[in-house]
C-alpha cells in the first residue's frame, strides 16, 4: 500500500554508470589525491601515475575528465552528481581518519616514551640522592 513512498534506486545511464566507475576506481588507489574546495564548490581527484584528473563542480553539475590527450567535460543530472560527491567525500573522510589514528598513535607513543624517561630519570635522581645520604653519614666521624 505504501509502495510509493519508497524510494526507487537512481538508475543511471550508460555514461555515468562508466563516470562513477572511473571516479570509484581512482578513489581506491592510494596514490590519488584528493583536494576540496569547499568554499568554490570544487573537487578535484589528481593521480599522477594514470595521468588522470577529474574536476567535480558541484554548482554546476560539472565532471571534467582529463588524461594526457583528451578532456572531457560534461554537465550532469543533479542526483548523479551528488552520488559520486558523496563517494568522494567518503574517501576523503577516510583518508582522514587513517591520518587522524596515525597522529593520534604517534603522538601516545611520543608520550609513552616520554614518561617511561622521565621515571627513568626521577629513578637515577633518587639513587643519587640516597647515595649522597649515604656518603655523608659514612664520612662523619662519632666523637666520644
Amino acid at each position: 500500500m505504501f509502495d510509493f513512498f519508497k524510494r526507487k534506486p537512481r538508475v543511471y545511464s550508460k555514461i555515468e554508470n562508466h563516470i562513477y566507475g572511473i571516479i570509484t576506481e581512482l578513489l581506491k588507489v592510494s596514490s590519488t589525491d584528493i583536494n576540496v574546495d569547499e568554499l568554490g564548490g570544487k573537487y578535484y581527484l589528481s593521480n599522477e601515475e594514470q595521468h588522470f584528473k577529474v574536476t567535480i563542480l558541484s554548482n554546476d553539475y560539472v565532471i571534467r575528465l582529463t588524461n594526457t590527450r583528451d578532456s572531457v567535460a560534461e554537465k550532469y543530472d543533479k542526483v548523479f552528481v551528488e552520488d559520486v560527491l558523496k563517494a568522494v567525500k567518503e574517501e576523503k573522510h577516510r583518508r582522514m581518519e587513517v591520518v587522524y589514528d596515525s597522529i593520534t598513535n604517534s603522538i601516545e607513543k611520543m608520550a609513552e616514551r616520554l614518561h617511561n624517561t622521565l621515571i627513568e630519570s626521577n629513578e637515577l635522581e633518587s639513587q643519587k640522592v640516597r647515595r649522597l645520604e649515604t656518603n655523608e653519614i659514612e664520612n662523619k666521624k662519632v666523637n666520644f
